[in-house]
């Protein structure tokens, strides 16, 4: 059983390594909408094309979009937080201990 618990201990590991690196991709789309950076730059459309799609799901469920401020960034900063905070250890702790 041991096999199976460092097999999910990992993978949760490398879920949670991934959450943080988009968590920091999240941060830096949201800056880049204050300095309107080239569109062209393959850098940029690789950053909007990851983030805005999420961004849109967000916008689409949610009305988050105040006074001409967009704040799905936050709220997708806040889930990610939530998942890293929650899930993951929760998850961790079901695969070391069993359903007790």
């Amino acid at each position: 059983m041991f096999v199976y618990t460092n097999f999910v201990i990992t993978l949760l590991g490398i879920v949670s390594q991934l959450l943080g690196l988009y968590l920091w991709v999240v941060i830096i789309s949201a800056v880049m909408t204050w300095i309107e950076p080239n569109p062209y730059n393959p850098i940029v459309r690789f950053i909007y094309g990851i983030t805005e799609p999420l961004f849109d799901f967000v916008r689409r469920y949610l009305p988050v979009v105040f006074a001409g401020f967009d704040f799905s960034p936050i709220v997708v900063l806040i889930a990610i937080e939530f998942i890293q905070g929650y899930f993951i250890p929760t998850f961790a702790r079901l695969a070391t201990t069993g359903f007790n």
